[in-house]
């Protein structure tokens, strides 16, 4: 059952997408100076999903999580990618 902010939203924005309690097998964070760029993988999925953060957030592999995301396209050395930018993370 999706929570209220989720709810709030997923009716704002019509081409947001909200997973819940999928197990995260990976997650990678990269400092960009500015940002921490986190990606993270998901169980059965072979898409990225990433945010950004301005510190460091705690490890989420194996964990739970529920996700609010866009899918979109990002250019990697001329081809692209699919990947989920993520809105919103919550452990489970």
């Amino acid at each position: 059952m999706k929570n209220n902010t989720a709810e709030k939203l997923l009716k704002t924005h019509q081409k947001l997408i909200h997973t819940e309690s999928v197990k995260v097998t990976s997650h990678v964070q990269r400092d960009t100076k500015e940002w921490i760029l986190n990606t993270v993988m998901i169980k059965d999925c072979d898409v990225p999903f990433k945010y950004k953060r301005k510190k460091l957030y705690k490890n989420l592999k194996g964990q739970r999580v529920n996700l609010t995301y866009y899918a979109a396209l990002e250019n990697v050395a001329g081809i692209d990618m699919e990947v989920m930018r993520v809105v919103r993370v919550k452990i489970a």
